[in-house]
C-alpha cells in the first residue's frame, strides 16, 4: 500500500535532492543497515506521495563491496588506495542498488540508477544529457538514484576535497534546478566546533553567508565510513546556494527528518541561498566543471562587467593562464585576484595572449581572422 503523505499542505520545496552518506546508511555499524535504509525509503516515498519530486544521491558502494567480499582475517581490502576502492565499488554498486530497489518496491516506487562522474558533466553536451535524463525520469514519476561512478572515476575516492558524494549532490541539485538540497549525515548539523571534542559546541541553525568562521567550524575529520566530513558539505552548500538552492545538513537518523524539512520545519543547519535561481546555462558556467584556465582583467573591465552587463573585450584583458580552447569555460579575475565571473571563451589561450590589450578592430589584423569582437560574450558569462 503506498505510504500516506506527511501533509496535504503545499510543499515549500517541491524538487528535493536527498544526499545520504555512508555513516547514515550503516547506522553506525560496519555494513549497510537495512533498517536505516528502509526508514529513509519510507520517508522519501511519503514525500513523493505528497507531491514532491525527489532525487536520491547515495553512497555505500565501497562499504557494501568490502562487507560482501572481505572476511575478518582478509587484509587485502583494508587498503584505502584508489584501485582497491574502485574494486570494492564495482562489487558493491549492484548490491546497494538491489537493496534500494527492494525497499522502494514495497512502497510502489520505481527506481532508476544513474552513475555519474565529474568527467560526464565536464562538457556542455554531457551536462545537458544528464540533465535531460534526470528530468525525464522525474516526469515519468521514477525515482533517480545517483552515485559517483567510482569504477571509472578516481576523483571522488582519491581527492578528499571532493568528498563522499557531497560535491556530486550539489552538482545534481544545480542540474535539475532543485529548490532544496538535503544532506543527511550522522550529526544534527554544523556545530560551532567538533561536538565530539568540545561538549559545549552549539548547533548553528542558520547560515546566511559562508565565511571564515563557518569554514573553521566545519574543519575536522570525516566520519567513520565517510570521506568528506563537514568541510566538503559546506563547500557543496556554497556551490548550491550560489545557484539559489536552499541547503540543509541534518541528522539522517532523526524521525521523519526528510518529510519535516521538506515541509519547512526548522531542523539541522539551514544554508540560505546567496544567489538568484538561474537558468541551466548559467548554472553550468558557474559549476566550474569544465574550467580550463583563467583570464585576468583590468579595473575598467571589472566595472564594465558588473555595472553594464557587457561582454569581455580584448582591451580589458591583461593576462591569461592555462591551455584552454575556444568554447572552454574559464574563470575571470580582477588584477587583485578577486573572482569576477565564469564564461565560455570565443578564443583559445594562445589567441587571447596575442590579442589581449588590443581594440576589437585589431583582432583580424593580428590573427588574420576573427570569431567576434569579444573574448567572452555576455550571453556566455555569469558573474560571481
Amino acid at each position: 500500500m503506498p505510504p500516506q503523505p506527511p501533509s496535504q499542505q503545499r510543499l515549500p520545496y517541491r524538487r528535493v535532492v536527498v544526499k545520504v552518506g555512508s555513516n547514515v546508511l550503516t547506522g553506525g555499524g560496519e555494513q549497510l543497515d537495512s533498517a536505516s535504509m528502509a526508514a529513509l525509503a519510507e520517508q522519501i516515498a511519503r514525500l513523493r506521495a505528497a507531491g514532491g519530486e525527489v532525487i536520491l544521491v547515495t553512497s555505500g558502494a565501497i562499504t557494501a563491496g568490502r562487507t560482501h567480499i572481505a572476511s575478518a582475517t582478509d587484509r587485502r581490502f583494508e587498503s584505502r588506495d584508489v584501485h582497491t576502492r574502485q574494486v570494492l565499488a564495482a562489487i558493491g554498486q549492484s548490491r546497494v542498488m538491489s537493496l534500494w530497489d527492494a525497499l522502494f518496491e514495497t512502497h510502489g516506487v520505481v527506481v532508476s540508477q544513474a552513475l555519474l562522474s565529474r568527467r560526464d558533466l565536464a562538457d556542455r553536451l554531457g551536462y545537458l544529457n544528464a540533465r535531460n535524463t534526470l528530468l525525464a525520469l522525474l516526469d515519468l514519476d521514477v525515482l533517480p538514484i545517483v552515485n559517483e561512478n567510482d569504477v571509472v572515476s578516481i576523483e571522488e575516492i582519491s581527492d578528499s576535497t571532493i568528498g563522499d558524494n557531497d560535491s556530486l549532490s550539489a552538482q545534481v541539485a544545480n542540474l535539475v534546478d532543485a529548490e532544496l538540497l538535503l544532506m543527511l549525515t550522522d550529526r544534527a548539523g554544523l556545530y560551532t566546533a567538533d561536538p565530539g571534542r568540545h561538549p559545549d559546541a552549539k548547533l548553528i541553525e542558520t547560515v546566511e553567508r559562508i565565511d571564515e568562521s563557518i569554514e573553521r567550524a566545519a574543519a575536522g575529520d570525516p566520519g567513520r565510513h565517510g570521506r568528506g566530513g563537514m568541510a566538503t558539505k559546506v563547500e557543496a552548500a556554497r556551490l548550491a546556494t550560489r545557484s539559489g538552492t536552499h541547503v540543509v545538513i541534518a541528522d539522517g537518523s532523526a524521525p521523519d527528518i526528510i518529510g519535516r524539512i521538506a515541509s519547512g520545519e526548522p531542523a539541522g543547519t539551514h544554508f540560505l541561498p546567496t544567489g538568484d535561481r538561474m537558468e541551466s546555462r548559467s548554472r553550468y558556467l558557474l559549476s566550474g566543471l569544465q574550467v580550463r584556465g583563467r583570464i585576468v582583467i583590468d579595473d575598467g573591465a571589472v566595472r564594465a562587467l558588473r555595472n553594464g552587463g557587457t561582454s569581455l573585450l580584448p582591451a580589458g584583458v591583461t593576462a591569461c593562464e592555462g591551455g584552454f580552447a575556444r568554447g572552454d569555460v574559464v574563470r575571470i579575475y580582477s588584477a587583485s585576484g578577486e573572482h569576477v565571473a565564469n564564461g565560455a571563451v570565443d578564443y583559445s589561450s594562445a589567441e587571447v595572449d596575442r590579442i589581449r590589450g588590443l581594440h576589437s578592430e585589431q583582432i583580424v589584423t593580428t590573427l588574420g581572422y576573427e570569431y567576434g569582437e569579444e573574448i567572452v560574450h555576455c550571453n556566455n558569462m555569469v558573474l560571481v
